[in-house]
C-alpha cells in the first residue's frame, strides 16, 4: 500500500526558483568566466580587519556576551554605528529606529510578514530584484510591475497603477537597480514619496548598492524625505562580506514594534557574534577608505566589461552604462531569448544570467544580466571574447 502525498503549502508551491543561485553551483569550475553571481570580489575582503574584529568581539568577558542570547532589535553598538553611519551619508538615523536582520534578504522577508496579507498587491520596478519577488510570493501577494525607462520607474505610470490596482507596497531599488543598474533621479524620488504619501502606500527601500558609485554625485535617499511611510534597507554584504549575513531596517515608529515581532518569530536575533565583530570592527577599522578600495577596482571592472562589449554585441543592441553598483544590463536586438542562449554559453565555459525572472509581468526575453565584480580587467575581456559568438549567432 503507498503512502500518501504530502501536501506543500499554497504558498511555497508559487515561489519561483531563482536561477542565479542554480547558475552558481555550475560555475565553480575555476575555467568559468561567470558574469552571472552578483558576488563581491573575495579577494577584496578586508581579511585581517576582520580577523582583529572577531578576536576584539571574543576577548574576555565581551566574548561571553557574544556567545549569549541578545535582544532581537540588534547589537546596541552596532546599532548605533550604523545609526552614525546613515546619518553622516545623508540619512539622519537614531539607533532606536535601526533592526538588525540576517542580511537584508531576511528584512524584506520580515516586511511582507508585517505589511502583506495574502492576496495583497505590491508594486514594483520593472524589472526588479529576483529574491525580492521571491519574498512577496512567499507571502502570498500578487505583484504588479511598474513601467519604467533609462532612469528607473516612471512616476505617471506608478499614479495609474496606484489609483488601478491599489497596492498595500511599493518595492524600489532606487540606485544602481539590480538587475539593471539604473538610479532613480532626485526629481522622480520626490515624486514618488509625495504619490506614496497620498495613496497611503509603504515604500520599501532597498539600498544594497548605493555606496559603489564609481561616477557622479550621491542621490538623497527617498527616505531621507523624513517621510513615514518609507522603510531602508541597508546591507554589510556588498561593503564588507556577504558571509556576514548582517543587514538593518530602518523603520517608522509605527510599524517597528510589528517588525520586531516578526524577527522573534523567525529567529530570536541575528548571530550575536557576527554582530559583535561587525561593531568591534566599525569601531577599529576604516571602512570608508576600505569602499574608496572598492570603487576604484570595480570601477575599472565595469570600465572593462563596458568597453570589451562595445565590439561583441551585435548592431542594434542596448549596454547600459551605471554610475555605480555591480551590474550591465544588455538588451540583444529582435526577438532573441536569451535563455535559450545560455547552454551555448556555458559550452564556451562563459555565464550570464537572462533577464526573463526579473520580470514580475511579461518578460523582455532578449535581456541579460551581467556582474563585473569577480574578474579582473583581462579575465573580463577574455569572458567577453568568449560569449560573443553566442551573442551574434541569431
Amino acid at each position: 500500500m503507498s503512502a500518501p502525498s504530502l501536501v506543500m503549502s499554497r504558498r511555497s508551491r508559487g515561489v519561483t526558483r531563482s536561477p542565479v543561485r542554480d547558475l552558481l553551483a555550475l560555475t565553480q569550475r575555476p575555467e568559468v568566466t561567470s558574469f552571472a553571481g552578483g558576488l563581491p570580489a573575495p579577494e577584496l575582503f578586508d581579511l585581517a580587519g576582520w580577523r582583529t574584529a572577531f578576536d576584539g568581539a571574543l576577548a574576555g568577558d565581551a566574548g561571553r556576551r557574544s556567545l549569549q542570547y541578545a535582544p532581537t532589535e540588534g547589537d546596541a553598538a552596532l546599532r548605533a554605528a550604523v545609526a552614525e553611519r546613515m546619518t553622516r551619508r545623508g540619512l539622519p538615523t537614531d539607533e532606536a529606529e535601526l533592526l538588525v536582520t540576517t542580511g537584508s534578504q531576511q528584512a524584506l522577508s520580515l516586511v511582507a510578514a508585517a505589511l502583506l496579507d495574502p492576496g495583497a498587491v505590491v508594486a514594483v520596478e520593472e524589472p526588479t530584484y529576483l529574491a525580492a519577488l521571491q519574498a512577496f510570493q512567499a507571502a502570498g501577494a500578487r505583484v504588479v510591475a511598474v513601467p519604467g525607462d533609462a532612469e528607473g520607474i516612471d512616476p505617471a505610470a506608478l499614479a495609474d497603477v496606484l489609483e488601478r490596482e491599489r497596492p498595500a507596497l511599493l518595492y524600489l531599488v532606487p540606485t544602481f537597480a539590480n538587475p539593471t543598474g539604473r538610479t532613480l533621479g532626485a526629481e522622480r524620488r520626490r515624486a514618488i514619496a509625495e504619490l506614496t504619501a497620498a495613496h497611503r502606500v509603504w515604500v520599501v527601500e532597498d539600498d544594497p548598492y548605493g555606496e559603489l558609485r564609481y561616477r557622479g554625485d550621491a542621490v538623497p535617499p527617498l527616505a531621507a524625505s523624513g517621510a513615514e511611510h518609507v522603510l531602508y534597507l541597508g546591507s554589510f554584504s556588498k561593503i564588507g562580506a556577504p558571509g556576514l549575513r548582517l543587514g538593518w531596517l530602518r523603520a517608522p515608529e509605527s510599524v517597528r514594534s510589528t517588525l520586531v515581532v516578526a524577527k522573534q518569530a523567525a529567529d530570536l536575533h541575528t548571530s550575536t557574534i557576527d554582530q559583535a565583530a561587525a561593531a568591534a570592527y566599525l569601531a577599529t577599522a576604516d571602512l570608508d577608505a576600505h569602499v574608496r578600495y572598492l570603487c576604484a577596482a570595480y570601477r575599472a571592472r565595469r570600465d572593462a566589461l563596458i568597453e570589451a562589449l562595445a565590439d561583441a554585441v551585435p548592431a542594434g543592441a542596448e549596454v547600459s552604462d551605471p554610475d555605480g553598483g555591480m551590474f550591465v544590463w544588455l538588451r540583444l536586438p529582435g526577438d532573441v531569448d536569451t535563455e535559450r542562449l545560455l547552454p551555448a554559453a556555458l559550452e564556451r565555459d562563459v555565464a550570464f544570467v537572462p533577464g526573463a525572472p526579473f520580470y514580475a509581468g511579461p518578460p523582455d526575453r532578449a535581456t541579460m544580466r551581467l556582474s563585473f565584480t569577480t574578474h579582473t580587467a583581462d579575465e573580463i575581456a577574455e569572458g567577453v571574447r568568449r560569449l560573443a559568438p553566442v551573442l551574434n549567432a541569431e
